[in-house]
């Protein structure tokens, strides 16, 4: 074992010994508000409940409700009193499914997203190459195929005409794919000869050569050529996502699949008290160290700013690059079935490794195969080694057979799903699946009438990280355009309660942490946000708008507009 994994090692598991608390030891009464926290137990019907004034002591509530009820009662010593001129409060939103590394490196990088056609991207890149240095990578993300003209994956023949020499990387906004020019593929020694790897695809024209489109595992053929971002600049791009998070009333991130590097930077952040966002990070299982983190054991900081205690594993790709697995071919390319990331028995493998050492296990899994798979190895695991209580999640759970939807109830399972995935996606999906197997797609009411616990995200870079994107996708099954009329799908739409509740306290819940966080209760970290605006007072249609005015974790404003 080398010297920089023992330090690893201890420095995990010494943590939580060595690590003050960030909080300052005051009294706050905070006022004059129209607030509204959720309570209830997990997978119960959620309980609204309304107050105007909190209390802080420590950074954790002391009491909630009226001014006149929470104060007449003892003789408070305030040290600080904050009026907050009668805005809107709610608690804290936990984003249980985001990429925190990703969203800072892609404020670094070239944005594809609004794209409009190949060519498009292309200028895009251009331009912002303009400002970078001749002889590094040009790297960026966010293109789409489905939102251009042609609907087709785009070729290294465009990007050439303006980067004949300089290598350009690109990935789709799923993060499942990526297109490449010529310079790229030259350095990666992709050629029509070159085979692609199980569970990816090197995507080759009529004449076998490289298209310049890689698919999932292909992709590690190119990337492991582009030099790794330099430690600052993962130091600097995950201080810009924590802004960025904070700005749009994110108090808590599940950041779903880290590597050994980005937890000790999480480790440093937090023994510096500069962690401002709650972490609750997932280990990538195809990371070399996995069994020796997973020795070294949990990772829980006192002020819960950050804690280690699962492991993302991939199963399948994503439907919009056909790379999620499906049980029966895609209905606009027959004969493919999608991607197995990871086969079969390594994921059994990998079950029985992380288990015994009570750790989490969250498997993404987004075509009906996939979410197959990962139930039956779940259910095969608890007969053989236990493990039913570690609150397993699958991650999106977006295309499930209707018949494999109870099982998630019957095997414990969370469904970890991303709201804005269904308006994203309604594009296409019923291009690639068909209208019949649209059912159990997407499908949020479903598994919560069951009473299976979801857990709300927005899966950024992929989509974008507004959580009032994903509350009014939620709500009303409709993009931002109020499209289509009447919603997607409608009937699988859920209630405002419902769906801030997955953002909150059930969100807490698929991290074990809905004893202290989730929502504005006594005993739990104050953990809130200040809207201009009340989202229970407005039309379904306009829940995307509120902007946040403040954002507060354990009492202390990390952001205020």
């Amino acid at each position: 074992m080398n010297q920089m994994l023992k330090k690893l090692i201890l420095a995990c598991s010494a943590l939580s010994l060595l690590l003050p608390h960030t909080v300052t030891a005051e009294t706050i009464l905070f006022h004059n508000m129209n607030g509204y926290t959720l309570t209830g137990e997990p997978g119960s019907d959620a309980q609204l409940r309304r107050f105007d004034a909190v209390i802080v002591v420590d950074g954790k509530v002391a009491a909630v409700g009226s001014k006149k009820n929470v104060t007449e009662n003892r003789s408070w010593q305030f040290d600080q009193t904050v009026d907050l001129n009668s805005k809107t409060v709610l608690p804290g939103i936990i984003d249980a499914h985001g990429h925190v590394l990703g969203l800072g490196l892609g404020l670094l990088e070239a944005d594809l997203r609004v794209a409009e056609s190949e060519r498009d991207a292309v200028q895009t890149v251009t331009a912002f190459a303009a400002n970078q240095a001749q002889s590094d990578w040009i790297i960026g993300r966010g293109w789409n195929q489905e939102n251009w003209p042609s609907k087709r994956f785009p070729t290294r023949q465009s990007l050439d005409e303006s980067f004949a020499n300089q290598p350009v990387w690109l990935t789709r906004v799923d993060g499942h794919a990526g297109w490449a020019n010529s310079a790229a593929l030259k350095l990666a020694g992709i050629t029509k000869d070159t085979v692609s790897p199980d569970g990816g695809d090197i995507i080759k024209d009529a004449n076998g050569e490289p298209t310049g489109v890689l698919i999932d595992n292909a992709m590690k053929l190119l990337e492991d050529v582009i030099p790794a971002p330099s430690i600052e600049r993962q130091q600097q791009a995950l201080q810009l996502a924590f802004q960025h998070l904070l700005e749009r009333g994110i108090t808590g991130v599940h950041d779903a699949g880290v590597d050994a590097t980005n937890i000790q930077l999480y480790q440093n952040f937090a023994q510096q008290q500069q962690l401002p966002v709650r972490i609750y990070a997932m280990i990538g299982a195809n990371e070399p160290r996995l069994p020796e983190l997973l020795a070294a054991g949990p990772i829980l900081t006192p002020d819960e700013s950050l804690t280690v205690r699962s492991v993302k594993i991939y199963a399948d790709g994503a439907l919009g690059s056909r790379g999620a697995a499906l049980l029966e071919p895609y209905h606009d390319e027959p004969g493919q079935r999608g991607l197995l990331v990871t086969a079969p028995e390594q994921l059994h493998e990998l079950y029985q490794l992380i288990i015994p050492h009570g750790f989490q296990i969250n498997t993404h899994a987004i075509g009906d195969r996939a979410n197959r798979i990962a139930l039956d190895e779940f259910a095969r695991s608890y007969q053989s080694i236990g493990g039913r209580n570690l609150r397993h999640r699958i991650e999106h759970a977006q295309v499930v057979h209707p018949d494999d939807i109870p099982r998630f109830k019957e095997l414990n399972i969370i469904a970890s799903m991303q709201p804005t995935h269904a308006t994203s996606d309604k594009n296409m999906a019923e291009d690639r699946l068909g209208k019949e197997r649209m059912e159990g797609a997407y499908a949020w009411q479903t598994f919560l009438e069951q009473g299976t616990i979801v857990a709300a995200g927005s899966d950024f870079p992929v989509e974008l990280a507004n959580p009032f994107f994903g509350l009014h996708a939620a709500v009303t099954r409709q993009d931002r355009d109020n499209q289509p009329a009447g919603g997607w799908y409608a009937h699988e739409a859920v209630t405002l309660e419902q769906a801030l509740r997955t953002f909150t306290l059930d969100a807490a819940y698929a991290s074990g942490q809905e004893q202290t966080l989730g929502s504005i209760e006594p005993g739990k970290w104050a953990d809130f946000i200040v809207l201009d605006q009340d989202p229970f007072a407005q039309e379904p249609s306009k829940l995307w708008q509120p902007t946040v005015l403040a954002t507060y974790v354990a009492g202390e404003a990390k952001f205020e507009r």
